[in-house]
């Protein structure tokens, strides 16, 4: 059976959260509320882990109950870890949001790589929008997909503006997606709509 991506629009700010499903197994990415129901959702799939490409509460904020529900270990970059485990802390005034996140069972770094089913994706640290920030780029039946996270959004990149922000930073990672990633690589953003990397280099002012 082909690998299947279900999105899921979740917290008041539209954050989108995925399960990667392959070969009975699933790995969820950004589950930034509403964990319960994803488990709910995802059924009798076994969830091998659940993956923040950042510390962010809209991006972390399910991750709790997900993990309650399914078992499945949350994993990190290490330097985005205080921030995720105080993310309440930082919720835009007027917005809800779920939970912090608990302590990661592994901790993320630059080449590690994270195996469900036939696919695999392995981590490239892009910090700028958090100190933390990771892209996960997908091999095997995974070929040709990134997890962009808050990095990379269609016609745009995530903003400097917050605490741990990094504007050089961020334009680095930018530099070295440019660069390194396939144009034909379908771009799964945290927010917004999906993309390829070849259409944000052609139309992206951020990666001219």
């Amino acid at each position: 059976m082909a690998d299947e991506i279900r999105q899921y629009i979740v917290t008041p700010i539209e954050t989108n959260c995925y399960a990667y499903i392959s070969d009975g197994s699933c790995i969820v990415v950004d589950p930034g509320g509403s964990g319960a129901q994803i488990a709910a959702d995802l059924g009798s799939l076994d969830v091998v882990a659940i993956v923040c490409t950042h510390g962010h509460f809209d991006h972390v904020g399910g991750v709790a109950a997900l993990k309650e529900a399914t078992g499945a270990d949350f994993l990190i970059n290490a330097a985005d870890v205080e921030l995720a485990c105080h993310s309440k802390a930082s919720v835009f005034p007027g917005v809800e949001c779920d939970d912090d996140a608990p302590q990661p069972d592994r901790l993320l770094s630059e080449g590690d790589t994270i195996e469900v089913g036939t696919a695999v994706f392995t981590v490239i640290e892009t910090p700028g929008h958090t100190p933390g920030g990771i892209c996960l780029l997908g091999s095997g039946t995974a070929e040709g997909i990134l997890f962009t996270g808050d990095t990379l959004f269609a016609g745009s990149r995530g903003r400097t503006d917050l605490a741990g922000g990094d504007e050089d930073a961020i334009m680095d990672s930018l530099e070295r997606l440019k660069r390194e990633i396939p144009s034909e690589t379908a771009v799964l953003c945290g927010h917004g709509h999906s993309s390829t990397m070849g259409r944000e280099i052609r139309s992206n002012p951020f990666l001219r």
